[in-house]
């Protein structure tokens, strides 16, 4: 904790700060180099979209994998298909996944080009249910494995409330973000390759190795597992072991992350307000993984952020390109940003 106190204060030493109700806080003011480009995705049949967090690119670093809540916040009900492949125009070449997953919210695409989302909401008409699942997808859409079982909440070796997101290390090893809520589960649960449990580790609470609500996770090129500790305004940074490295707050409350092949971190803040992580804006803020530095910032269109619930990207996404998407559950859509 005394090396994350030293960063934040050489990084607040040089960021421009902005006096709230609950003191002076670090406002975010690195430049912004990127454009938006609204309405770059077109969604086949007339289809609109809908609350929108989980995204990744593909393994091609040029298509990119998402899913949308059916147009609407949910799934259930609905005979579309949640997961798109999109490719660099934004057209759909690939859709699966309807009648299976009721609450997309978290996305990975590992080495093979599989793709697994966490489904987090319980919803429980009969026979089945519905959430409380990650699934594994092949590329082509074929379901491979399932953690979890589907529509049982638990805190269990086989059940999850709610998770968030999902990741998969080089070595194969499954981690798992669990659960979406403030009060819930609050743990990381690590699986091997086969899906098998093998530890978890966090609790609810704001020390270090504790969560409320763990939203979202990344990993560096050193294999350092990032959690996006949403509900504490803080990455926590951890080896795969669960050992805690780090806490960083200069990236906002992070409802998304994403790290990319040069450690340059993204990650996407749709809550920051006058109310929850006061003094700091919305929007994506990018820097280095490597030692913490925030260097660029989209700031979020929303221009009264403290009577909106959410806004702007949630899920955050970079292409081979460099091109960062935003996926968004407030306003529903997807957006692309592109350099000056």
């Amino acid at each position: 904790m005394t090396s994350c106190r030293r960063l934040r204060t050489a990084l607040l030493a040089v960021v421009p700060l902005a006096a709230t109700a609950a003191g002076a806080e670090g406002q975010m003011t690195a430049p912004n180099p990127y454009r938006a480009i609204e309405g770059w995705a077109e969604l086949p049949d007339g289809r609109t979209w809908g609350a929108t967090s989980a995204i990744y690119p593909a393994s091609d670093g040029e298509h990119i994998w998402v899913a949308e809540r059916c147009g609407a916040n949910l799934c259930v009900d609905s005979d579309v298909d949640p997961v798109l492949l999109l490719d660099r125009d934004g057209n759909v070449v690939r859709s699966f996944g309807a009648g299976l997953i009721a609450w997309p919210h978290g996305m990975f695409v590992d080495d093979e080009g599989n793709v697994w989302v966490a489904d987090a909401v319980g919803y429980a008409p009969v026979p089945e249910g519905w959430g409380h699942v990650v699934y594994k997808f092949s590329p082509e859409g074929e379901l491979l494995m399932t953690l979890g079982r589907k529509g049982v909440a638990g805190a269990g070796l086989d059940t999850f409330t709610k998770p968030s997101d999902v990741l998969v290390a080089p070595d194969g090893d499954i981690f798992v973000a669990d659960g979406h809520d403030a009060g819930g589960n609050n743990r990381i649960v690590k699986f091997d390759a086969d899906g098998r449990y093998l530890m978890e580790w966090g609790s609810t609470g704001s020390e270090a190795g504790e969560f409320r609500d763990p939203h979202a996770l990344a990993m560096d090129s050193q294999g350092r597992l990032f959690v996006g500790d949403r509900g504490n305004s803080r990455i926590q940074i951890f080896d795969q072991d669960g050992n805690h490295l780090a806490t960083w707050t200069q990236f906002g409350r992070p409802s998304g992350l994403y790290i990319d092949d040069e450690d340059t971190l993204y990650a996407a803040d749709s809550e920051s307000n006058s109310e929850r992580n006061p003094g700091w804006r919305r929007g994506i803020y990018i820097g280095s993984a490597r030692d913490g530095w925030v260097t660029a910032f989209i700031p979020d269109p929303e221009p009264d952020p403290d009577h909106t619930s959410t806004s702007a990207a949630e899920g955050v996404a970079v292409d081979r390109f460099g091109n960062i998407y935003g996926a968004e559950v407030g306003p529903q859509r997807l957006m692309r940003y592109v350099r000056r």
